[in-house]
């Protein structure tokens, strides 16, 4: 097997085994050891300085991918150049935070002033990470890319484990484990650079003047781009958490961050699906191989439902029966409302299909930006409107339609100006199969006393429903032939 084909395979385990650790994190321990409002407390300062982070590192990390092969024989005094622009944009993200700082303690000092006492910490988490970020994509240049995606997804979960397991053990004080965060993001960002130590990559070169002047504002320029396109994206995943706590309180983020967490396992085969789909929509714009974009564009959008649509139902048909198993459940399930609109909103992202990515991959490529810092601005005039009036739903329905008017646009913008519609018959008749599939859960299977049972019944009966409908009504023929195929492969063989 090729060294390419074996890091791919090791940072896909990496990323699932770290999706793991995250959800026993969140859904299990953090409910078991934490109140309430400290989890809010907790997801409030690390989505604070999560927030910050791509405008600190203004786009550089892309940048450094990008841009890479092209100045490979100096490549040490890019990666120092890199980091000097990297602390340089801290520098001034800080100044900005300093700034602004009494407006920021204003908006959580009525519902969350706790939070206010550790806004140094949301910095120091902030600075780590831009170096971690850029220490990645330095190392992922030259093709390392396994280990890199262990420290980050697997490693600093762990380690966010054990912080809270500490403090549970009694070994040190709450707002210890607060300004802790920032010493799991030390150690993540050291076991990053020992890594590239050991594997002879890290070494610093201040020789810029060998990096051509044109070099370097083509990379700034790019980086200038990528920063408004990648902050924005975090905005919007980010933004509403921040407002529940400032709007309601700690609590209340705390109900909304687990209900958001379980709502967005439903995209996790889109991101996987986007991923290969990437490279192949980058090759046919080279090509000028307009039509088969089309027709991959369509594929996609029947596919990715297909998948996503059952999982959504599958979440949402036993969604009292996930809150179970979630430790202080009369609490956390306030926000099953908040699964659902979640939910919706990230199937509008599957129903659409990778209308971004063709965007991005496209001549039209800026109109990305445009319309990411629109949905930006509407994700914030909508949780203004709706918190006030409907609490932790009323920020979930504020994404659900800044998600879909987003899409919405995107579609449109990729009709007009390229001709592409991932709108088929199928998409009708996978809706159509969801739509009768949740009927027959909801009105037609009983409920089971033991929970494990409901589960396994009602998901067993949902799933065969659906999969059944999508079979005799054609929907996603290449996929079923695919899926039976598969079956028959397995079953012949242990026959034989």
């Amino acid at each position: 097997m090729s060294k390419p084909a074996q890091q791919s395979i090791l940072t896909t385990i990496a990323a699932y085994i770290g999706v793991l650790i995250g959800y026993v994190n969140l859904l299990w321990l953090m409910p078991y050891v934490l109140e309430p409002e400290q989890i809010g407390l907790f997801k409030t300062i690390q989505d604070m300085a999560l927030l910050l982070v791509p405008f600190a590192q203004m786009g550089i990390g892309n940048g450094i991918t990008r841009f890479f092969p092209r100045i490979k024989h100096q490549k040490y005094a890019f990666f120092s150049f890199s980091l000097f622009l990297g602390m340089l944009g801290y520098a001034l993200v800080v100044i900005i935070f300093l700034l602004f700082k009494n407006p920021i303690m204003t908006s959580f000092s009525d519902k969350a002033p706790e939070v206010n006492n550790f806004l140094q910490v949301a910095l120091i988490i902030t600075f780590f990470s831009v170096i971690n970020t850029l220490l990645d994509a330095f190392s992922r240049s030259f093709l390392k890319i396994a280990i890199p995606s262990l420290i980050r997804d697997v490693l600093l979960r762990l380690l966010m484990a054990l912080l809270v397991i500490g403090y549970y053990l009694a070994f040190y004080p709450f707002h210890f484990m607060i300004w802790g965060m920032g010493g799991v993001y030390l150690l993540a960002m050291l076991a990053m650079a020992g890594y590239m130590v050991h594997i002879g990559i890290f070494h610093f070169d201040f020789r810029w003047k060998g990096i051509p002047g044109s070099f370097r504002k083509e990379f700034i320029q790019y980086n200038t781009i990528t920063l408004l396109g990648t902050a924005g994206a975090l905005l919007i995943m980010k933004i509403d958490s921040l407002m529940v706590s400032s709007m309601i309180g700690l609590d209340a983020n705390a109900i909304y961050t687990i209900g958001f967490s379980i709502a967005v396992v439903i995209e996790m085969p889109r991101r996987a699906i986007s991923q290969v789909a990437m490279p192949l929509i980058s090759e046919k714009f080279a090509a000028n191989l307009l039509d088969e974009i089309d027709v991959l564009y369509k594929k996609i959008a029947v596919h990715q439902l297909l998948i996503c649509l059952l999982i959504f139902l599958l979440i949402w048909v036993n969604i009292d029966t996930l809150y179970h198993f979630v430790p202080n459940k009369e609490v956390y399930q306030a926000g099953k409302w908040v699964v659902l609109l979640i939910g919706l909103g990230k199937l509008t992202d599957i129903l659409f299909s990778v209308n971004g990515e063709i965007i991005v991959f496209s001549k039209f490529y800026v109109f990305n930006i445009t319309a990411t810092l629109l949905m930006c601005a509407a994700v914030i005039l909508f949780n203004l409107a709706l918190i006030p009036a409907f609490g932790i739903e009323g920020a979930a329905l504020a994404s659900l339609l800044a998600m879909f008017f987003y899409n919405l646009l995107k579609f449109f913008f990729v009709k007009i100006r390229l001709g592409f519609n991932p709108f088929t018959k199928g998409i009708f008749t996978i809706l159509f199969t969801g739509g009768i599939s949740w009927a027959v859960s909801f009105y037609l299977i009983p409920v089971f006393e033991p929970v494990l049972l409901d589960l396994l019944v009602r998901s067993s009966m949902v799933s065969l429903l659906y999969l059944a409908l999508i079979y005799w009504l054609k929907a996603a023929p290449e996929a079923m032939d695919l899926v039976i195929n598969k079956i028959k492969s397995i079953f012949y063989g242990r026959i034989n």
